[in-house]
């Protein structure tokens, strides 16, 4: 694609994929739908930028007064395949001309089917597998542990520090942060247990056998194999902070896992689709999940998420356990079709890892001047910089959020993570420009110079 031109087609309108303002931000028209949503929207629901959307595509968001904004945000991690890749738009029209829904436990659909053949397909491992559609990430995280739980017949769920796995009770007590998550939210559903994963920043050193062996001994003491239905992990964590934990210690625990049936869940909703540089994130040391959770960008921007396993396990619930009125909707499922197509054609895996070494290459001269970036980390597309304090490694939150704040006035739309909040994260969409990287990253680089 070229950087400098025109994009791909959104409802005709081919959008120019340069940053431009032409307003503050926000702009007038962004203020008075503000206005409006503070009046009609519940309070709980915040957004990151102030400023509404119009069109999107490529690597740019234009909002409604006319301001080209570039995309390092995807949505968080959603149109990994563009915010309107011609095939999805094309795939969703022709579906929703046939129905829009007809609820798969009623009468099925093909759509849903082959959405499962897919997902059995392309997930890591080549042994049996079956899959069930839901719609949301925590919506399928809820019954990957109904399935382990129905497949061992034990009650224990293991998670991680930093972990990150949804907002419905059960998942929030998997999710390790309490603002804004957690509070006031209590209390959370029981036999949930929390153990030490790996951080390679801020273990001192710890390799990963070492620090998969110091989490299994904590299992084995505190909690007991033998009660432990599943053990649910992101192999990259996404809102704990983009946290990719050292090499061996994914593979230490699917082997406890293994040896102790245990069912080994890969929490992967973000790091999911070509979004790392590989299919799925599992695939970089081989690691075969019992169950991998997808969502996020699975569909090209449309509600939809998966549980997909071995079919021993997934055969565990009984006939009715598992389902849902939307789950698997055929609009939804004719987009995944349409968003798997994509990445295999377009070479979107490599395209991740083309991203990741531009970033990962401005990212470093900058730490090159700046000990303020303690960390840059992460894979392909779905890239991190830990900021800390001058001289030290204390997390510097405030930092993160005036260099936030400054891309953003600048049409830079960037996020945050982290447990302390200290945490820049890139997920830009596949489909964006080298161009529009370098001009991003000059925006950043431009705020970290002016916020020493």
């Amino acid at each position: 694609m070229d950087g400098h031109g025109r994009g791909p087609e959104t409802d005709g309108v081919s959008i120019d994929q340069q940053r431009r303002l032409v307003t503050g931000l926000p702009g007038p028209r962004s203020q008075e739908l503000m206005a409006r949503k503070v009046a009609a929207v519940a309070g709980g629901v915040g957004t990151t930028m102030p400023v509404f959307a119009a069109a999107a595509g490529g690597g740019i968001i234009v909002d409604v007064d006319g301001n080209h904004l570039i995309d390092l945000g995807s949505g968080i991690a959603v149109t990994t395949v563009g915010a309107a890749n011609p095939r999805v738009v094309a795939a969703v029209t022709a579906q929703a001309a046939a129905f829009t829904h007809t609820c798969f436990m009623v009468t099925p659909y093909d759509g849903y089917v082959a959405v499962a053949e897919a997902l059995n397909r392309i997930t890591p491992g080549d042994h049996e597998k079956r899959s069930a559609l839901f719609n949301s990430g925590a919506e399928a995280v809820e019954n990957a542990v109904k399935i382990a739980r129905a497949y061992t017949g034990r009650d224990a769920v293991v998670v991680f520090d930093h972990a990150y796995h949804g907002r419905t009770n059960l998942t929030l007590a998997m999710t390790a942060k309490n603002r804004p998550y957690k509070h006031t939210f209590g209390p959370f559903a029981p036999e949930v247990y929390r153990v030490g994963g790996s951080y390679p920043y801020r273990d001192g050193g710890v390799d990963g056998a070492s620090a998969a062996a110091r989490a299994i001994d904590q299992i084995e003491k505190q909690i007991g194999a033998e009660n432990l239905a599943a053990l649910v992990i992101e192999p990259v964590q996404g809102e704990g902070g983009f946290i990719e934990p050292a090499p061996g210690f994914l593979p230490a625990l699917a082997a406890w896992c293994r040896a102790t049936g245990v069912v080994f869940v890969a929490d992967e909703v973000q790091t999911g689709f070509a979004r790392t540089g590989d299919l799925f994130a599992c695939d970089r040391e081989g690691v075969v999940p019992d169950l991998i959770v997808t969502a996020k960008g699975i569909a090209g921007g449309l509600p939809l998420s998966a549980v997909t396993g071995r079919a021993e396990i997934m055969e565990g619930p009984h006939e009715g356990g598992l389902g849902g009125t939307y789950g698997g909707n055929p609009i939804a499922c004719a987009a995944a079709l349409a968003a798997i197509e994509t990445i295999e054609e377009d070479g979107l895996v490599a395209r991740a890892r083309e991203i990741e070494t531009l970033v990962f290459r401005r990212l470093t001269d900058v730490q090159a001047a700046d000990d303020r970036l303690g960390d840059i980390r992460g894979r392909g597309a779905m890239l991190a910089v830990e900021l800390v304090r001058s001289g030290g490694d204390e997390p510097d939150p405030r930092l993160a959020r005036e260099v936030a704040k400054a891309a953003h006035a600048r049409g830079v739309i960037v996020l945050t993570c982290g447990t302390h909040g200290n945490v820049l994260r890139f997920l830009p969409p596949l489909t964006i420009s080298d161009a529009l990287l370098d001009d991003a990253f000059d925006v950043i680089a431009a705020a970290l110079e002016e916020l020493r």
